[in-house]
């Protein structure tokens, strides 16, 4: 593991599955009477929000606390950065309270890398997510949880996803999500579709390790699973498609479309849905949408990021230790 984790596409394959194992163990925590480990004790991580968000940020705190680490949330409303403040500026009075960690989510691309390499802080960097450029922690828990519904919890340990088929859908262009996801399962030997709108489709998507196709209802036979995208409206400047009615007929999943889905296949969401838009209620709230799992399985994930990258070498979860009360 390298010492931030900024992009999905800085990951090995060793180092996913690795996180993807570790986080098997950080949800057997979830079963306890007592959801918490003394793992990052003493070790104080702030959450570094300049966009909102709902369930990463939520995700990271409960992670954090379930790992007894110290936890400082920073919201760029109600702060100096709302008075002008810059990342440098904010960076450096994190350096001087002597955080172990930073977790960020901001709406300029490559921001993440920035702090990493600026010299500023000296801090384990996380990227929350950046603009449409990367969301990591997003991409390893959708992976994480294709992983267990395809392959099985123990099953599933050690093994990567050669050989099954993802199908990606809906606003690519403005997507860190999809970015992210095409880059890790990729990485894990999954072969993954893109379906989009020409519009919506970004430039240079031929340089990606992925197909592109503009006909959802051929690749949704073939699928593993199908990854619904919601379109990003507070990040478009123009009409990217005619009607939301029209969006819908084309690249909306109903009941008809889940139906020639195979029967094993999944349907997953980054969150938050549109009902009625990208996916329909019928979808949304039937047994092979994994929505509410993936949320779950998020805080697993991002438990096992902040211990590989802040919790050292002894084992994830001790068993011989008495847990703490």
């Amino acid at each position: 593991m390298q010492r931030h984790l900024i992009s999905a596409a800085d990951l090995t394959r060793d180092d996913a599955v690795l996180i993807l194992d570790t986080a098997e163990e950080m949800a057997r925590v979830a079963d306890r009477p007592i959801k918490k480990l003394p793992t990052l004790r003493g070790r104080t991580i702030v959450n570094l929000f300049f966009e909102d968000s709902t369930r990463t940020r939520i995700s990271f705190e409960a992670a954090e606390k379930r790992l007894s680490a110290d936890v400082i949330n920073f919201s760029a409303k109600g702060s100096s950065v709302s008075k002008g403040e810059s990342l440098k500026d904010t960076a450096q009075t994190l350096e001087a309270m002597g955080v172990d960690a930073v977790v960020i989510r901001h709406g300029a691309s490559g921001a993440p890398y920035r702090l990493a390499n600026s010299g500023w802080i000296d801090a384990a960097v996380i990227n929350a997510g950046d603009g449409t450029h990367q969301h990591p922690t997003q991409a390893l828990l959708d992976a994480f949880t294709m992983r267990r519904r395809l392959i099985g919890r123990d099953a599933g340990l050690g093994q990567d996803l050669s050989g099954r088929r993802i199908t990606v859908v809906g606003d690519v262009l403005h997507s860190r999500v999809a970015r992210s996801n095409v880059d890790l399962l990729h990485t894990l030997g999954a072969e993954v579709t893109l379906v989009a709108p020409p519009t919506l489709v970004p430039v240079g998507v031929e340089t990606w390790p992925c197909e592109v196709s503009y006909d959802l209802d051929s690749t949704l036979p073939k699928c593993d699973a199908v990854m619904m995208l919601r379109v990003q409206r507070e990040r478009m400047n123009a009409a990217f498609f005619p009607t939301e009615r029209e969006y819908s007929r084309r690249y909306g999943l109903d009941g008809d479309r889940m139906a020639r889905l195979p029967e094993h296949a999944i349907v997953m969401h980054p969150g938050p849905m549109v009902r009625g838009m990208e996916i329909t209620a019928e979808v949304a709230d039937s047994d092979r949408c994994t929505a509410v799992e993936q949320v779950a399985n998020g805080v697993s994930i991002r438990m096992a990021v902040l211990y590989l990258l802040l919790g050292g070498n002894e084992p994830a979860v001790t068993h011989s230790r008495t847990e703490e009360k």
